[in-house]
């Protein structure tokens, strides 16, 4: 009963009463404040026709081409696929047309000029003749490079084979004889 004494004697009437103005103000603001609660949107009372919800309107639709179906075969959404195909494609046009101004062959151009002028038939197959030379002539030198890299493959691998086969032969009798 002491306890109950004392808390009725600590307890200040100045708290007791700041909380219950505190709570009547936080009421009276949240009741007459001017903002209105969100309300479902309502018909409109004007027009007696009523919208009706049409899901082709939120869908690409194919648009008429022509023809006897009228319509593409292809899919409104895959036109960005059509249209990655189609740089891709002139990325390697370009590409190729690149390896061959860059390749040590002649530009068509050139060929083209050459036949225009008249350039002799021999002057050409001597042309043509040069260029297989050199080409014989690289694809040689580089044969050569890798038979001579390979022989010296040939040679590591049997040196080595040698200093394997002693390791191994060792670690044999290690593992035979466990004890020693």
């Amino acid at each position: 009963m002491k306890k109950v004494i004392n808390w009725l004697k600590n307890l200040r009437p100045l708290k007791v009463v700041s909380v219950f103005v505190l709570g009547f103000v936080l009421l009276f603001t949240q009741a007459c404040s001017g903002a209105t609660a969100a309300q479902p949107p309502q018909q409109k009372a004007e027009s007696s026709y009523i919208e009706r919800y049409d899901p082709t309107k939120e869908y690409p639709l194919n648009t008429p081409r022509g023809g006897m179906n009228n319509f593409s075969d292809v899919d409104p959404r895959g036109e960005a696929g059509e249209k990655t195909a189609e740089t891709k494609a002139k990325a390697l046009r370009d590409n190729s047309k690149r390896n061959v101004d860059q390749k040590g062959i002649d530009s068509t151009e050139q060929y083209v000029r050459n036949y225009r002028q008249g350039t002799p038939f021999p002057e050409r197959v001597k042309n043509l003749g040069e260029d297989i030379g050199s080409s014989t002539e690289e694809l040689t030198k580089g044969v050569v490079k890798g038979t001579q890299r390979g022989i010296d493959n040939i040679k590591d691998n049997a040196s080595n084979a040698g200093e394997d086969l002693v390791n191994k032969g060792k670690q044999t009798v290690k593992n035979a004889n466990p004890n020693d």
